[in-house]
């Protein structure tokens, strides 16, 4: 089936919709009435994979191709006989559904704990971890650097390093605020790997000030988030900014 089929049999899927409902037939519409019964979140940056159904995405990246090509002829675009966008909603969903918004479908990354059999308890930090991400407010990349601060104890549990990336990206591919995204890393590491301190922080370019607005090319943003013992501690907390800055240089 080429994408224009697939184009058609989205629009076609949505016809007959009943009065004051539009698209209530379409798969978007099945799995937000999903979400909505069972009292569960949709934001942005939230993850919705349990309520996807085998299948679900193909149908889903349909519609939203359909969709994309109507965003295009309410920009006054030719699709029909512009060669270079004729393809631009089919590329355009793929992108958003199954990369730059997968952390929004996919299930969680696997992830191998294992315990602190060394009993391990001094400072690790683990980054550059390069991220990226796009800012919910205009779909603008966000692209940045991760540092991630870690003091164990006996209990907590160690995964690899690969995993610090994968666990990131996951949470990234979302649209995002910077600030949120941060946090909901931490949250993640945290509750994987329940050590003492958990630090994260997070630098990154806006392309919504580059691109539009004030177009400044310059600007970065940087933010943290401290837990535990890098709240309490403040040498802890001085040792890991101290050779998180000597990282970056």
């Amino acid at each position: 089936m080429t994408s224009k089929d697939a184009t058609h049999r989205a629009k076609d899927s949505n016809d007959g919709d009943e009065a004051g409902h539009p698209h209530a037939h379409s798969v978007s519409a099945r799995i937000r009435a999903r979400l909505e019964a069972a009292q569960e979140r949709f934001h942005a940056n939230d993850n919705i994979s349990r309520y996807l159904e085998p299948g679900e995405m193909e149908q889903l990246q349909a519609e939203v191709q359909a969709r994309m090509e109507d965003v295009l002829r309410a920009l006054v675009i030719d699709v029909d006989n512009d060669h270079n966008t004729q393809e631009t909603a089919r590329r355009v969903a793929k992108m958003y559904l199954k990369e730059i918004f997968a952390g929004r479908y996919a299930k969680a990354p696997p992830v191998t704990e294992f315990p602190n059999v060394g009993q391990l308890n001094e400072l690790m930090i683990v980054g550059p971890l390069r991220v990226r991400s796009a800012c919910s407010h205009h779909l603008c990349p966000i692209i940045g650097k991760l540092w991630v601060g870690v003091m164990p104890n006996q209990h907590s549990n160690l995964i690899g390093l690969s995993k610090y990336a994968r666990l990131a990206e996951w949470i990234m591919c979302r649209p995002q605020i910077q600030e949120e995204a941060v946090a909901q890393v931490a949250d993640l590491l945290q509750e994987k790997m329940n050590p003492d301190g958990l630090a994260i922080v997070m630098e990154a370019e806006h392309f919504c000030m580059h691109w539009r607005g004030v177009r400044d090319t310059d600007a970065k943003m940087t933010n943290s988030v401290m837990r535990g013992s890098f709240l309490k501690d403040d040498s802890l907390r001085r040792e890991f900014l101290t050779l998180l800055n000597h990282n970056r240089g």
